[in-house]
C-alpha cells in the first residue's frame, strides 16, 4: 500500500482547494470562528450545503448511478481532508451519509426515485430517530411502537437526542412493529414526514446551546402518527439489519483531518497566549502535550488511510469503523481540553450567543477575547462525542468481539 498521493491525486487536491478558496467566503470563515459546534446557523448551513450540491460534491460517497461524482476512495479522503483543513462547515450526515445508503441498499425503486434526488440536491433535511429515553447504546430495547392498520402504520412513542430535528422535514426511525423472543427481530425502519399530525418537537437545552445557531438536540414525540406502509424500508421486522448497516456509515468517517485542523488552531493559540511572561507554546509541559497529540493524529491518519485503501479494493470497513470513531472522538476531546488550558482564565466565562456581536444584536462587551469565546462551549459539545453513535465503551466491545477475538 502506497500512502503517498499520485500526480493526478495532487491535481484533484488543487481543484478542491481552488473551489474552497472561491466559495468559503470571509463571512463564512468569520461565522465558523464563532461556532462551538462545527456547524453554522440554519440559514448559512443550508446555503453552504446547497453550494456543494450545485457543484455535485455534497454526496462524495454515492455511486455514479445515484448521482455521485464517481470518485475513488483516495479522492474522497482528499476531499474530506481539504474541507477539514480549511475549517469548512461540517455537513449534516443524516441524509447524505446515513439514510441514503440504507435506501440505496434496502429501498424499493420508488423510494429511491422519491427520496434520493432531494437528498443529493440538499432540498430536504433529515434527522435520525434511533435513541429513546430508555434505549441508548442498548438500542435493541427500544419501545416506540408501529401498529399496522391497513395501508398505514400508527406510531406512538418518542425519540431523544435528535440532532437538528427542528430543521428537518423528514426523520428515519427505528420502530417496534412486533414483539419477538429476540427483540432485534421486531424492529422496522420507517421514513416519516415531520409535518405529519401528531409529531411534537421539544428542544433539549444544554449548557453549550446558542439561541441562534448551536442548539442541536431535541426530543421528538409521536402521538398516533399515521405513516403510509410504502415508507417502510426493507421488510417489516428487518430494521435491525438496516440499523447496523447505517451505523457503519455513521462511524466510518475520517477523523484525522478535522483533528489536525483543530490541533493546528490550538498550536497557533498557544503562540498568542502567554504564561509566566512568555508564549505558552514555549512551556515544555504544554509543548509536550501538543507533540503527543500530534503523534496520535498522525497515527490515526495512517490508520484511516489503510482502512480507506481496503475500501478501494472492495473490502468492508466493518468493525474498523468503531476504531476510527473511538480514537477520533477521544483525540478531539483532548484537543478541546488543551484549548481550554491555553485560554486560561478566559475559559471561565461562557458566552452563550457567540453570533450576537457579529449580527449587531448586542452592544455588551465580550468577557473574553473573540478568538477565545468559543473555547468553553466547544469543550462542552465535544464531551458528548464519545457517547454519540453508540458509546465508546460499546465500540470497544465490538472491536474485542469482531477483531481481537476474530
Amino acid at each position: 500500500m502506497d500512502l503517498e498521493f499520485t500526480t493526478d491525486e495532487l491535481k484533484f487536491r488543487d481543484e478542491v482547494r481552488a473551489w474552497i478558496a472561491e466559495n468559503y467566503t470571509d463571512d463564512l470563515k468569520k461565522r465558523m470562528s464563532l461556532t462551538k459546534s462545527g456547524s453554522l446557523d440554519e440559514t448559512h448551513q443550508k446555503a453552504w450545503q446547497k453550494k456543494l450540491a450545485q457543484k455535485g460534491w455534497l454526496v462524495p460517497n454515492w455511486p455514479v448511478e445515484h448521482g455521485g461524482p464517481g470518485w475513488n476512495q483516495t479522492q474522497k479522503y482528499i476531499f474530506e481532508m481539504e474541507m477539514s483543513l480549511a475549517g469548512c462547515p461540517r455537513n449534516s450526515s443524516m441524509g447524505v451519509r446515513m439514510c441514503a445508503p440504507v435506501i440505496m441498499k434496502f429501498g424499493t425503486d420508488e423510494q429511491k426515485k422519491k427520496f434520493l434526488p432531494p437528498i443529493r440536491n440538499s432540498d430536504v433535511w433529515w434527522c435520525q430517530g434511533y435513541s429513546e429515553p430508555g434505549s441508548g447504546s442498548d438500542l435493541a430495547s427500544l419501545s416506540m411502537s408501529g401498529r399496522r392498520e391497513g395501508d398505514h402504520y400508527i406510531l406512538n412513542g418518542s425519540k431523544t437526542w435528535t440532532t437538528y430535528a427542528q430543521w428537518a422535514q423528514w426523520i428515519f426511525c427505528l420502530v417496534r412493529t412486533s414483539k419477538e423472543d429476540k427483540k432485534q427481530n421486531g424492529i422496522s425502519f420507517i421514513l416519516v414526514d415531520m409535518n405529519t399530525p401528531g409529531i411534537t418537537i421539544t428542544p433539549i437545552n444544554t449548557l453549550d446551546d446558542t439561541p441562534v445557531g448551536d442548539q442541536e438536540i431535541n426530543s421528538v414525540f409521536f402521538d398516533n402518527v399515521k405513516v403510509p406502509v410504502e415508507n417502510l424500508v426493507g421488510k417489516e421486522g428487518e430494521g435491525w439489519t438496516c440499523a447496523k448497516y447505517l451505523l457503519t456509515f455513521e462511524r466510518g468517517s475520517a477523523y484525522a483531518p478535522s483533528n489536525r485542523n483543530a490541533l493546528n488552531k490550538a498550536r497557533q493559540l498557544a503562540k498568542i497566549e502567554t504564561a509566566a511572561g512568555r508564549p505558552l507554546i514555549e512551556d515544555p509541559d504544554f509543548a509536550r502535550k501538543i507533540a503527543e497529540l500530534e503523534i496520535q493524529v498522525e497515527a490515526l491518519d495512517a490508520t484511516e488511510r489503510r482502512i480507506f485503501d481496503k475500501l478501494s479494493s472492495g473490502q468492508s470497513v466493518g468493525a474498523m469503523s468503531s476504531l476510527m470513531k473511538t480514537r477520533g472522538s477521544e483525540i478531539g476531546q483532548k484537543v478541546t481540553e488543551i484549548v481550554l488550558e491555553a485560554a486560561g482564565i478566559y475559559a471561565e466565562p461562557f458566552v452563550q450567543d457567540t453570533y450576537a456581536h457579529l449580527e449587531g444584536r448586542s452592544n455588551e462587551p465580550l468577557p473574553a477575547p473573540e478568538h477565545l469565546i468559543t473555547s468553553a462551549g466547544a469543550y462542552g459539545i465535544y464531551c458528548k462525542t464519545s457517547i454519540h453513535a453508540v458509546s465508546n465503551e460499546i465500540q470497544r466491545n465490538i472491536m474485542a468481539q469482531m477483531i481481537l477475538a476474530g
